[in-house]
């Protein structure tokens, strides 16, 4: 972390590697309550992740995956060649000091939890984020509530670390019908969600230094999650059509999995056509190699039916189908799913018992619940309508505010959109930079890319709850950006 005269940075504490807490975690961790506490203050410039993963002595996509969330959630920003900072538009301490018990700090978290009442709020634009405002907290307080007051001595046990089967069952269920995805409860585990998801199937079918494809642009996360399982992710190119399976296979031949988001491309947001899809499957089944389909938001689509998962399309049982609650419910709920080939469900299982009590029961009770009874179908149609109506709040106070200046990129389906500014002379991280600076949580495109630096800003609209407050958000951004 570097000081504001610009003086080499201080390490962090060494990382607790004995511990169940994944190592990009404990860098997040560590770099928030610094910044929460006023250690690190307000456009504070932090070291680079290649300097920070030499000296912490880790793969530089476990730093930059620590990066991407704290860039995420609007902790840090980042400005191209003058670095990484943290963000100005924060107070100058967002948590009062706190006296830690006499020299105990849990190992692998940061010396002080956050004071959640004094998080920073929810920023406009922001990604990756269901709209909260819209979920039935009502009805999910009566559910938990009934869960509550029928709790049993059976209930106070550790569950099955596959997971509940009540919910192994509705997820299988639910797939079956409206993903197309056709499986039994026994192949369906639960997990901490995605990253969770990805490190478990990394585990259990992978030797450490496998080559891994990775969408080129793509998910920050993915890259940090096989970086720290002991892989090496090899950035593949996306087109229009999804993932460039021709330039994988020149890059990567020996490649053992691809990692892919093929009903809506993150952050590009478009489909995988179906030649691709199925050239992809020609290639996993003759290289014996597995691909991971993660379907972060495959249920919002707007111009048509969600389209069919790509397991849908697989014949050779080579496809793991990873899904997750935190864009379908909320993300505090830190529950996703893994559905396997029916020949690995022992080894999952197995590695599942050998390294984790599970998921918390009481929570996969009432998921289940909300599942079985009908009202995790009705939620998601709601969804589906109102955020069509709040992505179209977003285009037109664009297209509105700049006009032909700026080109918004549609797709059909989605959490967020991308704004463009062909005309513009500066690079997106600059124009990122200063509508983050304005408490705007806009997000540069070419950060996510590898190689070819694709231009433009990912705006979350899920949160513009009307026409009045998009215009509201807009007109921040257009005087932010003064174009």
């Amino acid at each position: 972390m570097n000081n504001p005269a610009g003086h080499s940075p201080a390490p962090l504490p060494a990382l607790e590697r004995d511990v169940s807490t994944p190592l990009h975690r404990q860098i997040y961790l560590r770099f928030r309550t610094a910044i929460e506490q006023g250690v690190l203050k307000p456009g504070e410039r932090v070291a680079s992740a290649r300097s920070l993963a030499s000296a912490l002595n880790v793969a530089r996509g476990t730093v930059e995956a620590a990066y991407g969330q704290l860039a995420g959630e609007g902790y840090l920003i980042a400005r191209g060649p003058a670095g990484t900072v943290v963000s100005p538009a924060l107070p100058a301490r967002l948590v009062e000091p706190r006296r830690a018990a006499a020299g105990h700090v849990e190992r692998g978290a940061a010396p002080a939890a956050p004071d959640v009442a004094r998080m920073p709020p929810l920023l406009p634009l922001q990604l990756g984020v269901p709209a909260f405002d819209a979920f039935p907290r009502k009805l999910w307080a009566r559910l938990a509530a009934r869960r509550i007051r029928a709790i049993g001595v059976s209930d106070m046990d550790y569950g099955d670390p596959a997971g509940h089967l009540p919910l192994r069952e509705a997820i299988a269920a639910y797939l079956g019908v409206s993903r197309g995805v056709p499986c039994s409860a026994a192949q369906v585990f639960v997990t901490g969600g995605y990253r969770a998801s990805l490190a478990l199937a990394a585990r259990v079918l992978l030797e450490p230094g496998a080559q891994v494809w990775v969408e080129d642009p793509g998910f920050p996360p993915t890259g940090g999650v096989l970086g720290d399982a002991g892989m090496r992710p090899v950035a593949v190119p996306v087109d229009a059509e999804g993932l460039r399976v021709d330039l994988g296979r020149h890059r990567a031949a020996a490649a053992r999995m691809a990692v892919i988001t093929p009903s809506h491309q993150a952050p590009l947001g478009v489909s995988m056509s179906l030649p691709r899809r199925l050239q992809l499957l020609d290639w996993a089944s003759r290289a014996r190699a597995w691909i991971v389909e993660d379907d972060y938001d495959g249920e919002y689509h707007y111009a048509s039916a969600p389209l069919p998962a790509l397991k849908s399309l697989d014949g050779h049982d080579r496809v793991l189908y990873a899904g997750s609650f935190s864009k379908s419910l909320y993300p505090g709920l830190a529950l996703g799913y893994l559905v396997v080939p029916q020949r690995q469900c022992q080894a999952f299982d197995a590695a599942l018992r050998a390294g984790s009590n599970g998921c918390p029961q009481l929570m996969q009770a009432i998921v289940a619940d909300f599942m079985h009874e009908g009202h995790f179908a009705r939620h998601l149609r709601k969804m589906r309508l109102l955020y069509a109506r709040r992505r179209a709040f977003l285009e037109q106070a664009l297209q509105q505010a700049f006009g032909d200046a700026v080109a918004v990129a549609l797709q059909g389906g989605g959490m967020h959109l991308i704004a463009r500014f062909p005309g513009v002379q500066e690079g997106d991280a600059a124009l990122a930079r200063r509508a983050q600076t304005a408490g705007l949580n806009a997000q540069a495109l070419s950060e996510r890319c590898a190689s070819a630096r694709e231009q433009g800003l990912l705006m979350g609209f899920t949160n513009i709850a009307s026409q009045v407050q998009a215009r509201r958000v807009v007109k921040r951004l257009q005087a932010a950006l003064a174009l």
